[in-house]
């Protein structure tokens, strides 16, 4: 099989990490791919957003498959351009993907269909927000409607911080065109938990659920950026609500966007807080994620590519569940200080060999330039482990993170730990587990 990889970040590496192990697939190209990725695939100078060119590429040299990482591609309508010249793909299509795309319509779809999610106003102007603000009061949650990287979400606990983000909203105009419209919703508590499923559009079936950290520092304090670790399994969602989420949120989602006209393949992320009222949705995702993607890619011991095809042609046929390492995995995000916001670029990274093969580093932001390595994005490396238990696989982790050096590097210290604590009992060194 010849599969092509559209993507560049540490998601993709650990795609392209995963469908390497497999002989059923004979040659991965990725575009544009990074440094990290050049070791497992060829990289093409093709931009994500550059549909026709990659689907130029993927036509030419006949790919068996081609899997796209990130969200701008599916919402720009990638998935489409392909169907349409009868190269197989994995992924929704543009109008599937707009429950990404827009987080109005998502918000609407899903009171639509009953799907247990926050309260929310839509509003399109800094008069209607603050109109809307007065039905939430403190806190509150002030969402841009478009893509934003995982940075269009900010939990508001006073006026100055309302007026500040309304501000760069639509005075600084930070956010383009994704902040037309902004959504102010309800404050959820609980614990955050992404939970995923590959879907045919008509068969629905989990991935291992993981616990991202969207916060940038310790304490799940400052901005939120686009995920500092991970780990598998998530911890805090147990069995029953794991049946409970497919129940009434995964499966209503496929079925209720089939019945829209929408119909729906690919991954399906659904971004989760656990309440006491049960698990709400806070966004939805369509496609893997980063960093959850890396530790499910440690985890997974079926053949990705076969699954991919399988979801591509629209038929996983007999397929009634993944297979799951009984091990844990977790990730630590090695990030540029400063980052999400002003943070340089142009660093030189230095790798230190890991002698381990249970500790695998995934490339982010970084290229290859006249044989050195620098980074390039605010995201530069995921350092991810496994482990016989939770505590394991997080101690391997943060043992290797000081191996990727870089002027400015910073990363989260608590990954993890918070989780641990709520369910460790006197005694346990950590988790262990026998199903994901």
């Amino acid at each position: 099989m010849r599969v092509l990889v559209v993507g560049q970040g540490a998601r993709e590496h650990a795609i392209c990490w995963k469908l390497k192990q497999f002989p059923s697939v004979k040659e991965i190209y990725a575009a544009p791919g990074n440094a990290g990725i050049s070791a497992v695939a060829d990289c093409v100078p093709i931009g994500v957003a550059d549909i026709i060119e990659l689907a130029d590429f993927a036509e030419k040299l006949k790919m068996d498959l081609t899997i796209v990482g990130p969200e701008l591609p599916l919402t720009l309508g990638i998935v489409d351009e392909f169907q349409k010249r009868g190269l197989p793909i994995f992924g929704p299509t543009r109008l599937a993907a707009e429950l990404e795309g827009s987080k109005v319509f998502s918000k609407e779809f899903m009171r639509k269909y009953a799907i247990p999610t926050a309260n929310a106003i839509s509003c399109s102007s800094i008069d209607e927000a603050k109109k809307a603000m007065k039905e939430f009061g403190y806190s509150c949650v002030l969402k841009v409607d478009g893509l934003a990287a995982g940075k269009g979400v900010l939990v508001v606990n006073s006026a100055k911080e309302t007026e500040d983000f309304l501000r760069m909203v639509y005075d600084e105009k930070k956010f383009g065109t994704a902040a037309n419209r902004i959504l102010v919703e309800e404050f959820l508590r609980g614990e955050e938990v992404s939970f995923m499923v590959v879907t045919d559009g008509k068969k629905v079936l989990p991935l291992a659920p993981a616990k991202d950290y969207k916060k940038a520092f310790d304490g799940d304090a400052g901005p939120n950026t686009g995920g500092m670790g991970a780990h598998s399994p998530a911890v805090v969602l147990g069995a029953e609500t794991a049946a409970e989420v497919m129940r009434t949120i995964m499966l209503p989602t496929v079925q209720g966007m089939e019945t829209e006209g929408r119909p729906y393949t690919g991954v399906l992320y659904a971004g989760l807080m656990l309440t006491a009222d049960g698990p709400k949705v806070l966004e939805y995702n369509c496609r893997f994620g980063d960093p959850e993607t890396q530790v499910q890619m440690l985890r997974l011991e079926d053949d990705l590519a076969d699954i991919c095809l399988k979801v591509a042609r629209g038929n996983l046929g007999d397929l009634k569940s993944l297979t799951w390492r009984k091990e844990a995995a977790a990730c630590v995000v090695l990030a540029v200080e400063g980052y999400p916001d002003d943070f340089p670029k142009g660093q030189e990274v230095a790798i230190d060999p890991i002698d381990d093969e249970s500790v695998v580093i995934f490339h982010a932001g970084i290229v290859k330039r006249d044989g050195k390595l620098i980074n390039q994005a605010g995201r530069v490396a995921s350092v991810c482990a496994r482990g016989a238990t939770l505590t394991e696989a997080l101690t391997k982790a943060y043992a290797a993170a000081p191996k990727v050096r870089f002027q400015g590097a910073f990363y989260r210290r608590d990954i993890g730990y918070r989780a641990l604590e709520t369910v460790q009992t006197p005694g346990r060194s950590g988790i262990s587990f026998r199903s994901a």
